[in-house]
């Protein structure tokens, strides 16, 4: 039997203890608005992800990583057609393309990529389905929940400062006076240049996020960086209305991002039910 659920009942950080605590191995699927995400677990790890717009293909996992160009995995997918993603890696790996801690690495960081997303959902219907795993022509990769869990935690608050500082997504940026001399003495990331190369009055923050397929988490942590940095500073899109919009959790009367408070006895009834399916 499943269990389901909101999250504005059961956060996903109690969801994943619940997982942990009991060993157990099956999907968690949650479904906000038009988003999907589904976590595969197996005797209490998370071993696969999806989310949608990043379904975990090898080639585009190895892409985002860095590994490979877009050219190259565009090519390599396309090629590839028949095989699966366990049989692709070995081939990669055989030619030279990627070494097998490339593979492991690349898979590893698009798992945490869509469980840190799923922290900072705030609503949302869950479903649990005990067994079930992923197709077998996935690439699994088995990761403890208990870092997990630390780190998605730290995440929320975060994220909970971030929405503070940048509660408006709709704003722009421009660069201050002199970036160039700035940006010689930064170290910028990857994403970090990306983010830089969509920097004009015309291109809201959440336009540069949607992009680059960034969540709203990762872009604002990059841009109060950058203003940090004194790179660049906010102003008001061409045409925008003068007052800033809200942020959306207090726009809508939610709460902010918080573990909802449940009684222990209603946890330890949860986790005798999962560990009974």
């Amino acid at each position: 039997m499943a269990l389901k659920g909101n999250l504005q009942d059961f956060s996903t950080t109690q969801l994943l203890n619940l997982v942990h605590l009991a060993r157990k191995s099956g999907a968690l699927r949650v479904n906000q608005d038009s988003q999907t995400a589904e976590l595969f677990f197996q005797d209490g790890k998370i071993i696969f992800a999806s989310l949608t717009g990043l379904d975990g293909l090898l080639t585009d996992m190895l892409a985002r990583a860095g590994k490979l160009s877009p050219g190259q995995a565009k090519a390599i997918q396309a090629r590839a057609k028949e095989q699966d993603d366990k049989r692709l890696a070995l081939i990669l790996i055989q030619n030279g393309y990627v070494s097998k801690e490339d593979v492991v690495q690349s898979a590893t960081q698009h798992i945490l990529d869509v469980v840190y997303r799923l922290f900072t959902w705030t609503f949302g219907e869950f479903f649990f389905e005990p067994d079930k795993q992923p197709d077998k022509n996935r690439l699994t990769v088995p990761i403890d929940l208990g870092n997990v869990i630390m780190e998605g935690s730290r995440r929320v608050q975060e994220w909970e400062r971030l929405q503070d500082e940048l509660p408006d997504l709709d704003m722009a940026l421009k660069f201050t006076d002199h970036p160039d001399a700035k940006l010689r003495n930064i170290s910028l990331s990857a994403e970090e240049w990306k983010v830089i190369s969509y920097v004009k009055p015309t291109n809201s923050i959440r336009r540069i996020a949607q992009a680059n397929n960034m969540s709203d988490f990762q872009i604002r942590r990059i841009v109060y960086g950058m203003l940090q940095a004194g790179l660049v500073e906010l102003i008001r899109p061409p045409g925008a209305p003068a007052e800033a919009r809200q942020p959306e959790s207090r726009a809508t009367g939610a709460q902010p991002i918080r573990a909802p408070t449940v009684k222990r006895g209603i946890v330890d009834k949860l986790i005798a039910r999962i560990k009974s399916m």
